[in-house]
């Protein structure tokens, strides 16, 4: 495991995204709100964070669900994982969507979403005429399923 340094720039008073155990992929962000949010059953909206970073070239922050509010409220992020590119300075927004049939409230500081920042190559693409063969072929969905 290693470790790059992020530049954040933080609401004054908010909490920094942090790792809850030693070996967390994950950082819990939280909501950075001016009054409660009432999310309706079935709407999304676009959540704030209070957060800008500037990630090293060569890297992303994904935003992903937190499997716990998934599980017990039905709440999750609607374009999992989402992507903030190493050149975006803008605030970090989070759309959440509530799946379940409840109204669920959203305050400011509740941790809401996951970070996990992750190392990414480029592609150079090779047109081609064809692929090369393997044993699945053109297969897809649940193919390798199927006996």
């Amino acid at each position: 495991m290693s470790t790059i340094h992020v530049k954040i720039v933080s609401r004054p008073g908010l909490e920094l995204p942090a790792y809850e155990t030693p070996s967390a992929a994950g950082m819990d962000v939280r909501a950075c709100l001016d009054a409660p949010l009432t999310l309706a059953p079935g709407a999304r909206a676009l959540i704030p964070t209070g957060l800008r970073v500037q990630l090293p070239r060569g890297y992303e922050l994904q935003v992903r669900p937190r499997s716990g509010l998934a599980l017990r409220s039905g709440i999750t992020v609607l374009n999992t994982p989402g992507t903030v590119d190493a050149d975006f300075r803008g605030e970090i927004g989070i759309v959440l969507i509530n799946l379940s049939d409840t109204p669920f409230v959203i305050n400011h500081g509740d941790r809401i979403a996951q970070f996990v920042v992750k190392e990414y190559v480029r592609v150079d693409w090779e047109s081609v005429d064809r692929l090369d063969h393997t044993e699945r072929g053109d297969g897809a969905f649940g193919h390798t399923g199927v006996k």
